[in-house]
């Protein structure tokens, strides 16, 4: 058998790795080397500084406390400039405390039923960017998490472990 011939076939180039997969669900995606959502993607080594935030209230209930109040205190502006409030008796006075707390309880109502979006805002090269956002807290958590495992990966030099995190051994 001969083995000094050429191979007829060339070597084959290495086969790229497949990137570390942290978080996937439909429409997110976060691997070692990049953070995808939607269109919208990113390298791991570009984003810096990640924060939190909660979004802004629901339009709807911010519109409806604005309007509650705006009602409340022109009635009680008119029954002000009319004399009014001296004719009042104590339940008028009791009755109108009790509406006076309205906008404070549709604001509690407001959150509870439909309660700020939670963001995920990091800087892409300089730029501050809202990278995710989502009304469910668990995804969140799970998006948040999986994409700072990735920054800490792309820190160490894509190293499984930082150095030194391997048994330790004595020296001899």
């Amino acid at each position: 058998m001969q083995t000094d011939r050429p191979s007829t076939h060339p070597p084959r180039p290495p086969r790229p790795r497949a990137p570390t997969l942290l978080y996937a669900r439909p429409g997110i995606v976060v691997t070692a080397e990049r953070f995808s959502v939607g269109r919208n993607s990113w390298p791991i080594a570009d984003i810096t500084q990640l924060r939190t935030a909660r979004g802004p209230h629901d339009r709807l209930a911010v519109r409806a406390v604005a309007v509650s109040a705006a009602l409340i205190a022109s009635v009680g502006l008119l029954l002000g400039f009319t004399g009014g409030l001296q004719r009042l008796t104590a339940g008028a006075y009791v009755t109108l405390g009790a509406v006076g707390l309205l906008p404070l309880l549709l604001v509690l109502a407001g959150d509870r039923w439909r309660p700020p979006a939670h963001e995920l805002w990091g800087r892409v090269r300089g730029t501050e960017v809202l990278l995710f956002t989502s009304d469910d807290e668990r995804q969140f958590g799970q998006v948040t998490r999986a994409l700072r495992r990735a920054r800490e990966g792309a820190l160490r030099g894509g190293r499984a472990e930082p150095p030194g995190a391997g048994p330790w051994r004595p020296t001899r």
